[in-house]
């Protein structure tokens, strides 16, 4: 698939928006870690509603016509993205009610903020589950078509959220020996996914020009393979890149997105003076690194018409 710049920043900027919501939401309301004040949560709530609008916004760049996103709510009932879409409209009003009650009463919420928390959290993760589904309920596309998708969609938002919840504790000067707990353990998680992940889609498998035309007992040798560049199919769906390029650039998915930030956050926990600036650089490194990983997750999809141009194999 040929990777829009306007969904990799959608997802991986949202991702992280809704991460940051829902740890902030979870360590908070269940008392996990040090108790952070008023200002601390108001600016890690603050920042990921802005993280949130701003990869929503960006989700209408690829579209030819952006007055039409309406559109998107319509089908509910049988399209992930009308889901995802309706999902993240409806986590707002919770979401900012417990952003309300944050402000008024601080970290001691009373219960009915509480809960408009916990709503608003479960529905930042189904939110971000839903984008991933968006894309793994497509048979048409064999590295696609995995639960091995939703789960690292799940883990990148969170692991960026933690990334940038322990910057903004490393602010205000707080003890980062819990948060960089938290966020080791996410970075490791979600790189031994990501690993699986890469393992999975390099097997030798899914539909060939064989299994198409139901001719399995030889070799089928297409006579014409129709256009082969200049349509919206072969441009769309027959993006190519070089085998080396992708090795080269999943070395740097694992540098920039989780090796490096564990060592930068590792560091901070024990340099306080330093703390926010290492703690900025992980974030920043992070980014990166997700932003790669998520050009690779469009460049090495494979759709089936492919095969109709001359691909034995998706």
């Amino acid at each position: 698939m040929h990777p829009a710049l306007s969904v990799i920043f959608f997802t991986v900027v949202s991702g992280a928006g809704f991460g940051l919501y829902s740890l902030t939401a979870i360590l908070q309301l269940f008392r996990l870690g040090p108790a952070l004040d008023r200002t601390e949560l108001l600016t890690a709530l603050v920042t990921a509603f802005i993280l949130i609008v701003a990869g929503l916004i960006s989700s209408t760049g690829h579209l030819a016509n952006p007055k039409n996103a309406w559109r998107s709510f319509m089908r509910v009932k049988t399209s992930w993205l009308s889901r995802e879409a309706v999902l993240a409209v409806v986590f707002f009003p919770f979401g900012l009610l417990y952003l309300v009650g944050v402000y008024f009463y601080g970290a001691h919420v009373p219960v009915f903020f509480a809960v408009m928390g916990v709503i608003g959290l479960i529905l930042g993760f189904m939110t971000v589950f839903a984008t991933g589904m968006i894309y793994a309920c497509l048979k048409t596309m064999r590295q696609w078509n995995t639960p091995l998708v939703p789960a690292n969609y799940l883990l990148m938002g969170l692991t960026l959220g933690t990334l940038i919840h322990l910057s903004i504790e490393a602010y205000y000067g707080a003890n980062l020996q819990f948060i960089t707990g938290v966020a080791g353990t996410a970075l490791v998680m979600t790189g031994v996914m990501k690993g699986i992940y890469y393992y999975w889609i390099s097997k030798s498998s899914g539909p060939t020009i064989n299994t198409a035309t139901t001719f399995t007992r030889a070799s089928v040798r297409l006579l014409d393979v129709g256009h082969t560049a200049g349509t919206f199919l072969t441009e769309e769906f027959g993006y190519q890149v070089n085998e080396n390029v992708v090795k080269f650039l999943k070395g740097v998915v694992f540098l920039l997105g989780f090796i490096i930030p564990l060592v930068l956050i590792v560091v901070a926990a024990s340099q306080k003076n330093a703390a926010f600036a290492l703690a900025v650089l992980a974030v920043f490194s992070s980014l990166l690194g997700k932003g790669t990983e998520r050009w690779l997750f469009f460049a090495e999809a494979r759709h089936v018409v492919n095969l109709y141009h001359g691909a034995q194999q998706t």
